[in-house]
């Protein structure tokens, strides 16, 4: 009787589906171990993590697996916390490429609203009295970097242009 009512722990894998699961491949822990730790708290840089994974992606070559593939495998483990938790409320399998969890991650952890913050922010960044044009340009080159370029919508022109 007890077996009936005790609950049946059984876990499913992650949202995310592997294209090519006949392809067998192990991230190894030296390479995990690099990857960079993103917590998912306000305040925190979301592209400056996104391109530290990418940079510890790109020194992983693995026969017959695309990179993209690499990616989605490597991703989990370089979530923390909250941003963990995040990828656990997915529907199992929801995510079916690397475009799809870019673009899941960055609707929640680098919503709307704070792209268009970051749009108003850098077409409001003016040359301070007394400011150097070489720390000028380097604010206004810090501050579009913290903003993914694709992610902000601003033509190289438009940005050319401030």
């Amino acid at each position: 009787m007890s077996e009936l009512t005790t609950p049946k722990l059984t876990y499913d894998s992650l949202c995310i589906h592997y294209p090519n699961e006949e392809v067998l491949y192990v991230l190894k822990i030296g390479i995990i171990n690099l990857l960079p730790k993103f917590h998912g708290l306000a305040g925190k840089d979301l592209c400056k993590h996104l391109k530290q994974f990418h940079v510890v992606c790109s020194t992983m070559t693995l026969a017959d697996v695309q990179e993209d593939h690499v990616y989605l495998k490597a991703f989990p483990y370089s979530l923390v916390g909250n941003a963990k938790d995040w990828m656990y409320y997915f529907a199992l399998r929801s995510m079916m490429s690397w475009d799809d969890l870019k673009r899941f991650f960055l609707a929640k952890f680098f919503p709307a609203s704070k792209t268009t913050t970051k749009r108003k922010e850098i077409f409001g960044i003016k040359q301070q009295f007394r400011e150097s044009f070489y720390g000028y340009w380097k604010r206004f080159k810090n501050l579009c970097s913290n903003c993914l370029p694709p992610h902000h919508q601003i033509s190289e022109h438009m940005l050319l242009q401030q």
